[in-house]
């Protein structure tokens, strides 16, 4: 097994057109929200960035259903507006689906911040971790995740620099930010942890 795994796989509904995000290595990436609703009637909404080549072979319309498969990536914003980490899934297959909603993620990597762990006012314990997942060419992403009850104890005894590896759900959650000029709602993306995975075991 390689030491770092970043796998997503999401099925869902696009809630848009594609529209251009970035430009890299001359190639031209385009995002869209993909709607994958919960069995509580939630629904997660992550950014799905897609190259302009796969979204060639696969078109994209608002209302689709998708299947896609890639990486959960990080990036550091600095342009002062926005989050300053931006949470994506790069796409790296993508197909039509069949209506149906899947989401599932296998991160390992190394956790780069001290465990937090804290508890909701019922008393139900709450852990946030930072994990730090290499890539190719010595970069890394830098994932937010959080884990509950006896998940988030055992995250919480761990400490920097100790291997994790997770199985979860790629979540967002919508928050209030306060700004000078008043608040402004903003949407979080992480990962859910549902369990801890055996670094042997892995698929």
């Amino acid at each position: 097994m390689e030491s770092c795994q970043n796998y997503v796989e999401l099925w869902g509904v696009a809630e848009a057109e594609p529209v251009f995000s970035h430009e890299n290595h001359a190639q031209r990436f385009y995002k869209f929200p993909l709607r994958v609703d919960r069995l509580s009637g939630q629904a997660d909404r992550p950014n799905v960035v897609v190259s302009e080549s796969l979204l060639g072979k696969t078109g994209v319309a608002a209302g689709d259903s998708l299947r896609v498969v890639g990486q959960l990536r990080s990036f550091n914003n600095k342009s002062g507006q926005g989050s300053r980490l931006v949470i994506t899934v790069l796409a790296q297959e993508l197909e039509a689906g069949d209506g149906g909603f899947f989401n599932r993620i296998l991160l390992s990597g190394v956790i780069c911040k001290q465990p937090y762990l804290r508890r909701t006012p019922l008393g139900r314990s709450i852990c946030d971790v930072i994990l730090a997942v290499n890539r190719h060419y010595g970069r890394a992403d830098y994932l937010p995740c959080i884990a509950w009850g006896q998940v988030a104890s055992a995250v919480a005894e761990m400490g920097v620099g100790d291997r994790l590896a997770l199985e979860g759900r790629v979540q967002s959650r919508a928050y209030t930010k306060m700004l000078d000029s008043g608040p402004v709602e903003r949407v979080a993306f992480e990962v859910s942890i549902m369990q801890l995975v055996d670094n042997e075991n892995e698929p």
